[in-house]
């Protein structure tokens, strides 16, 4: 994707920028726009960031006084709030998630309406789908009934967006992730993270025990298809936006036992096992795949990776990060 020349260069902010997505999100936008319109938060000390990773600086996204500091003296246009706290770490620590979740997104909605920013992106998630949400395939309008505190600060989240909007005019786009899959930065907590340890695993070890169920279908995305999807969704005219709301995006839906079968194609000596934990009953609450109709009417989205793809670009890219470790597996 390139940058419009036709269009003044934004001045974007992130936060959450360490994490999973943040990490290739960061990358992706200084590749369309220049790394100095792009300016990274999170909580990591600003001293431990190298030069060709900046402008850094720490934040705290509950301090809403620095966040407002960092929109004036950057003269930022657009935030990407990534910083959360996801499911299964949520769980844990239930009115903590709560509270970073959601005063830290009305932190950004109020500081991005009081400074008339042009656009503000906040994922959503298919942790707002529950038990009465259709199993197999959930439609884009589907009741919303989460039963983790990260799925109810996210459906709350979607209604103080649209809130925002309708009432303030504010560009506040929106997609649901489903479980993300990449190869450049660990997972965050979230129930889906069997489907980036187990690569680890399976290089480094050559087996993997497995917290949810075989038969255990839920949605994915491989990260390049979710940046790509979030940059889609953010250049899209406003116009063409007909769901104003967290929109659905789908890509995979597999099982571990077909995560598996994949993997023993390239490393035929992989082994696994299956001991559930909380994080089942989790599972058992979402949906295995999304109707993503609307985003693909609206703004053309179409994934570009199936679980072959994604399978064997993962280990392309891990492989030689164990490479050096006698016990690792070598991928054929």
């Amino acid at each position: 994707m390139e940058h419009d020349k036709n269009q003044p260069l934004p001045v974007i902010l992130v936060t959450g920028a360490r994490g999973q997505i943040g990490t290739e999100l960061v990358a992706a936008l200084r590749n369309v726009y220049g790394r100095k319109q792009v300016v990274a938060t999170d909580l990591h000390d600003a001293t431990t960031i190298p030069d060709q990773q900046r402008p850094y600086h720490q934040l705290n996204v509950l301090d809403k006084d620095e966040l407002e500091n960092l929109i004036i003296t950057y003269g930022v246009t657009q935030i990407y709030h990534l910083a959360a706290t996801l499911s299964a770490k949520g769980e844990e620590a239930p009115l903590k998630a709560w509270h970073l979740n959601m005063q830290s997104l009305l932190n950004i909605l109020e500081v991005a309406k009081d400074h008339k920013l042009n656009k503000v992106f906040w994922p959503s998630s298919i942790a707002v789908f529950g038990p009465s949400t259709a199993r197999k395939v959930s439609p884009q309008d589907a009741l919303l009934d989460p039963q983790t505190v990260y799925g109810i600060s996210k459906e709350a989240g979607e209604q103080w967006c649209a809130y925002y909007r309708e009432h303030y005019g504010l560009d506040v786009r929106s997609l649901r992730y489903p479980g993300l899959i990449s190869y450049s930065a660990p997972a965050g907590g979230g129930t889906t993270d069997y489907a980036v340890a187990i690569f680890h695993e399976a290089l480094q070890n050559g087996s993997y025990q497995c917290y949810l169920n075989p038969d255990t279908a839920l949605p994915m995305m491989y990260m390049n298809d979710a940046v790509r999807a979030t940059l889609e969704l953010m250049n899209a005219p406003a116009e063409a936006l007909k769901e104003r709301g967290a929109y659905n995006i789908g890509a995979l839906s597999f099982t571990p036992a077909q995560l598996v079968t994949e993997l023993q194609k390239h490393l035929p000596g992989f082994t696994i096992s299956y001991n559930t934990d909380k994080r089942q009953a989790i599972a058992n609450s979402w949906p295995a795949g999304v109707d993503d109709t609307e985003a693909r009417q609206d703004w053309n989205w179409a994934p570009e990776y199936n679980l072959a793809a994604m399978t064997a670009d993962m280990l392309q890219h891990l492989a030689p990060v164990y490479k050096s470790d006698s016990n690792a597996a070598t991928v054929s």
